[in-house]
């Protein structure tokens, strides 16, 4: 009923749906092989007598088949569990395998330590900090790049950024020399000129309206006194006079009708006479202007006789 050669055989040469063929070689997918390799010795199905080694949820068990139990299928498999410890667990081990082929034994006792590496292996893992790697579909991706792409416009970053750290400069934050854009630097002297201005257009402003009440005020309490330091100056008048006549009197009398002058004294005298006359003239059109009814008076003439050296001209 049972013939381990006829079914290695069958197995090897036609179909086996546990038999997976790579470059590097064959290997059995069957969960109860102790090796994971193809071939007579590590068959599970072509042996009769075979055990292994499992891992259910941590805990390690034995299993063995025997060919009493063949005709069995439900029983086929009897499970031992093998302690945490590693060395009792080859006790056991041991103790159940007295009697089976020393090659087999071995290969379980191999699988055991193999297990119980990738076991402490295992826990040192699950005690670290590991990055969880999860997917995001598509849809998702895009909806999220939209929604950041209006949050950046509706925050307005830039001008935000910028007034912050000129807040800072202001208040003293940054002490040193910094590399700023000379476009910016411009911008912000512009500004600072441009506020000085206006603040001292308001001061002068304020001041002169201050000037006017105090003005206002002192001109209300004392209208004939001007406290400004401005005093009021008189108006000048000019009044023609007879200064002329007197003058033409005092030579008369004092016999000074022969009076000999040189050249060049004449004439001095004529540019003082004609100085003289233009003064005259600017007071008679000053008095016209006071007077306009008034008519002026004929300007006597003044005879000046020069006598040369022979005595014959005059």
């Amino acid at each position: 009923m049972q013939h381990d050669e006829v079914i290695w055989q069958v197995i090897r040469h036609k179909h086996c749906s546990f038999m997976s063929k790579i470059s590097t070689g064959i290997f059995c997918r069957n969960p109860y092989n102790v090796t994971g390799i193809c071939n007579r010795s590590s068959c599970p199905l072509a042996n009769s007598r075979y055990a292994t080694i499992r891992d259910h949820d941590g805990v390690f068990y034995l299993y063995m088949k025997t060919i009493e139990r063949a005709h069995k299928p439900n029983d086929l498999w009897e499970r031992v569990k093998l302690p945490r410890n590693y060395e009792k667990a080859l006790e056991v081990i041991g103790k159940h395998l007295m009697y089976w082929p020393k090659l087999l034994v071995h290969k379980i006792k191999q699988r055991l330590t193999k297990m119980t590496q990738m076991r402490i292996r295992m826990r040192k893992l699950a005690l670290k900090t590991r990055e969880k790697i999860m997917t995001t579909p598509r849809k998702e991706k895009k909806r999220e790049a939209r929604r950041e792409e209006k949050a950046e416009k509706a925050a307005v970053l830039d001008k935000t950024i910028e007034k912050e750290l000129l807040a800072r400069l202001e208040n003293g934050i940054y002490d040193g020399i910094y590399n700023l854009p000379f476009n910016k630097f411009i911008e912000t002297l512009d500004t600072d000129e441009l506020q000085a201005e206006d603040e001292n257009e308001e001061v002068c402003l304020m001041e002169h309206v201050v000037l006017c009440i105090i003005q206002a005020f002192c001109i209300f309490l004392f209208p004939t006194d001007n406290y400004f330091g401005n005093k009021q100056e008189s108006e000048v008048e000019y009044v023609e006079g007879n200064f002329e006549l007197e003058e033409e009197d005092d030579i008369e009398d004092m016999g000074m009708k022969n009076y000999h002058i040189s050249n060049d004294e004449v004439a001095d005298d004529d540019d003082e006479e004609e100085e003289v006359n233009a003064v005259k003239v600017r007071r008679r059109s000053k008095s016209e202007k006071d007077e306009p009814g008034k008519k002026l008076k004929k300007k006597p003439r003044i005879h000046v006789e020069v006598e040369h050296e022979n005595g014959a001209e005059r």
